[in-house]
């Protein structure tokens, strides 16, 4: 369905550090995008302003769905990792916009993943995804994102939570010691804690205590080059167990919702290393579910590509709220 003319759609991506802002035309494409670096502004309510100046916008024309990092479930929003603070209604009502959604940044996520096409995702394993069954999405970045994606009656819904911060569950002897190394750092070690930036690092600090090795001050990039060239053999080990137990952790999300629309691999780590990915005991890891390891073969997992997967879901959950309400006038 078109998008009414008299209408201007808007949708953001906002970071801690970026917020990407940009308009949808009739057809639901995103035009005049725009990339403002937040530590320059003193607050949302800012920007927005100034996008509107430059484009010549009626904010009282205004449908914005805002894709942001941090909880949207109370009116007050807090950033993360930022100094920003504002209350949704009052953004509203300041700007005079027609109608305001906040959603949460892998919320969007997931709201993108079905307008994907095959130059925006690589897919490693499994079989063919089935319409309107269950989607599952995780993203090691950071932290450790997760979003589940789940159609009723026509519409897409989403459904978040912290799954970044299950237990994490070693599955052979690797594992086993890495837990206990880290257990001697924390009282109770999550899946983030190996999938994630600071988790690579941590694989390798374990990885090196386990074979009597001096570790070296390496960041998560430093383990990822030398292990994917080959020039250091603890790093090629960390970035393989790093591989093994993303699997395992999205073979679990598959078994918990019935994944057999996809599971998809988001966040800034995994595209970098995509051969390697495919290459590794990642896809045998997600079906090696015992009694269960049909289930999973079918399966399918992907790797999201597309650079800007929050805008496209941003856009795509604001198109599927205006579509409802037009509907249901």
């Amino acid at each position: 369905m078109a998008l009414s003319s008299s209408m201007v759609n808007i949708v953001a991506d906002i970071g801690g550090t970026n917020l990407r802002i940009g308009m949808l035309d009739d057809t639901g494409v995103v035009k005049n995008l725009h990339l403002y670096q937040c530590a320059e502004f003193s607050g949302l309510q800012v920007v927005l302003e100034d996008y509107f100046v430059q484009h010549q916008i009626d904010s009282s024309k205004v449908n914005a769905c805002l894709a942001i990092a941090c909880p949207v479930d109370k009116d007050l929003i807090s950033m993360t990792n930022l100094p920003w603070q504002f209350s949704q209604s009052e953004l509203k009502a300041s700007l005079q916009l027609r109608s305001l959604y906040l959603i949460n940044d892998y919320t969007a996520i997931a709201m993108s993943v079905n307008s994907l096409d095959d130059t925006q995702k690589v897919k490693i394993g499994g079989g063919k995804a089935i319409a309107k069954k269950p989607i599952a999405i995780c993203g090691p970045g950071t932290g450790l994102g997760v979003a589940n994606l789940f159609e009723f009656q026509g519409q897409w819904i989403s459904v978040g939570g912290e799954g970044g911060h299950v237990d994490f569950a070693p599955t052979d002897d690797d594992e086993v010691a890495i837990l206990k190394f880290l257990k001697q750092k924390y009282p109770r070690v999550s899946a983030e804690q190996l999938l994630s930036g600071l988790g690579i690092e941590q694989i390798y600090q374990a990885l090196c205590a386990l074979h009597q090795v001096q570790a070296q001050d390496y960041q998560a990039k430093d383990i990822s080059a030398k292990g994917i060239s080959g020039d250091c053999d603890i790093c090629h080990q960390a970035m393989h167990q790093f591989c093994k137990t993303l699997g395992s952790f999205a073979g679990n999300l598959a078994l918990t919702t019935g994944a057999f629309g996809g599971v998809y691999i988001a966040g800034g780590i995994v595209p970098r290393f995509l051969e390697f990915l495919a290459a590794s005991d990642f896809r045998s890891r997600f079906e090696a579910k015992g009694r269960f390891e049909a289930f999973n073969q079918s399966i399918p997992t992907y790797v999201i590509t597309e650079p800007q997967p929050g805008i496209l879901g941003a856009s795509a959950y604001l198109t599927q709220q205006i579509n409802n309400e037009v509907v249901c006038l």
